[in-house]
């Protein structure tokens, strides 16, 4: 097995050296590297990414492919659970030298503040320890046995599940660690992998396979973790050849050329553009709740920068409370200073500041053509909170700590203006009382979201969560059935037969 890791190396010119990728298959000095740096917090990073060619694209499938068969597909998933808790364990420990490259490098390449990096890699890390890999499990497979063999049916005959040959995902870049959650998924199947990672976060991905490899020399080549430019279409077209399952991250445009380049008989699995918003009851806007909620609102505001398709971008609260929606805002508003120094955002790139400017600006005309809109905080600070007075409809926000408090007379009117934006609701964080909770969760649901959560956990999603609606695990599937019909009838040519 010919492996290249990431690892990063102390230059003399004070800059970190990184290498991306996990390639089984091939050696080091067989690839070509473009080389791509990154600057943040007065520090410098190069990281090497493997430029691979169609035909080393199609070795690795295949060495991919075989180790799955050979030897992923004999492991008892129980044996594959305790290789990731195993894995996880290493890089959650702030000893290991991995982990310790993590907390060196990824600041640098992602941008993000570096605690709010150690926070949010720790709390990411751990939806992947044992006790909640069981948990994906049971909430797929009532019995996670169904991935070792075939296992009785109820109404007769027996059942399996299959995992694809070779399950090949295009990961976004907004929000590091994601990978983890689909790429553990297919492990946990016993599919080959074989991630594509985007430019602007390279090595998480990278990171994980080479530890796993390390903890369990049998998963070592039954992963790989590679990269190109996009609209690098002949490499595009052997990965949807080889694949069995798609699974895409990215906005509409994307999903749809990959679409395009899949052959009829293989499936796509999306997730693209997403929107996401808090509900704030009148329960919630006591002297004292009201800032313990605006605190909550603050922290999925900025963690990740909203980076993340369950980051929040608005926020509907209730009017009638000792709290009103505006002091709301304004606690929020104080909130988010706070945060700024203990999490200073990242540094934006010019489109992403011009996004931010124009969406301020757009605010002010409309305070100035007479609706009642607030734009709170000063004019130069890198957050911003709107408050606008009068219900309206889900406005699009501009992300990196830019959020917009809607007054509403009841939390039954915003649900009802989020329906409009059913194709692309997904969280919704919500304070309210047990009652209210339970009674609003069916609207909500029928506004088209798919996950209700707390304030404060928006960017936090549970072990085994149905992201965008659909099964973690069952969606990667075939189902092998052994009907009752063929049971009878082998027992009719069974040495015994009467």
């Amino acid at each position: 097995m010919n492996t290249v890791p990431c690892r990063a190396v102390p230059r003399a010119d004070s800059a970190l050296k990184a290498v991306a990728g996990y390639i089984p298959g091939i050696a080091a000095g067989a690839i070509d590297w473009d080389t791509h740096v990154f600057e943040a917090h007065g520090q410098r990073a190069e990281v090497a990414l493997p430029r691979l060619t169609p035909l080393q694209l199609e070795t690795v499938a295949a060495t991919v492919s075989e180790a799955a068969r050979e030897r992923l597909a004999s492991m008892p998933v129980m044996e594959i659970v305790d290789a990731i808790d195993r894995a996880i364990a290493r890089m959650l420990d702030a000893g290991d030298p991995v982990r310790r490259e993590i907390e060196r490098v990824l600041p640098i390449v992602s941008g993000f503040d570096p605690e709010m990096t150690r926070l949010g890699i720790n709390a990411g890390l751990k939806a992947f320890r044992r006790p909640q890999l069981l948990r994906f499990l049971a909430e797929d497979f009532g019995d996670p046995g169904l991935l070792d063999g075939f296992r009785p049916r109820a109404t007769g005959g027996w059942t399996r599940a299959c995992g694809p040959a070779l399950l090949a995902h295009v990961w976004a870049g907004n929000v590091p660690g994601l990978p983890l959650w689909s790429l553990v998924s297919g492990l946990l199947v016993k599919a080959g992998n074989i991630g594509k990672v985007s430019s602007d976060e390279p090595l998480f991905a990278g990171w994980f396979a080479r530890v796993l490899a390390e903890v369990e020399p049998r998963l070592a080549d039954a992963l790989a973790v590679v990269w190109w430019p996009g609209g690098e279409t002949a490499l595009e077209q052997v990965l949807c050849r080889r694949a069995d399952v798609l699974k895409v991250y990215g906005g509409d445009a994307a999903l749809a050329a990959w679409q395009r380049q899949l052959p009829v008989g293989k499936r796509l699995l999306s997730h693209g553009h997403k929107l996401s918003v808090g509900l704030v009851s009148a329960t919630a806007l006591d002297a004292r709740q009201s800032r313990l909620t605006a605190r909550q609102a603050a922290l999925d505001i900025v963690r990740w920068d909203q980076q993340g398709c369950y980051s929040p971008q608005m926020f509907y609260v209730e009017r009638g409370a000792q709290v009103s929606p505006h002091e709301f805002a304004c606690h929020l508003a104080g909130e988010m200073a706070a945060l700024q120094h203990a999490f200073p955002r990242r540094a934006l790139s010019l489109e992403e500041a011009g996004t931010v400017a124009g969406w301020r600006q757009a605010l002010g005309l409309d305070q100035l053509r007479g609706e009642h809109i607030e734009l709170l905080g000063p004019a130069d600070a890198p957050w911003c909170v709107a408050y606008v007075d009068e219900p309206q409809a889900p406005r699009p926000g501009a992300l990196n700590r830019t959020a917009c408090v809607v007054a509403v007379d009841t939390l039954d009117d915003a649900v009802r203006r989020l329906d409009g934006q059913r194709a692309f609701l997904q969280t919704v964080g919500l304070a309210a009382s047990p009652e209210e909770l339970f009674r609003l969760a069916p609207l909500i649901a029928g506004a088209g979201a798919t996950r209700i959560c707390a304030l404060g956990a928006m960017t936090m999603p549970a072990a085994g969560w149905h992201h965008d609606g659909r099964f973690s695990l069952l969606d990667l599937v075939r189902m092998v059935d052994i009907e009752a019909s063929a049971e009878r009838a082998a027992d009719a040519l069974a040495l015994y037969r009467d």
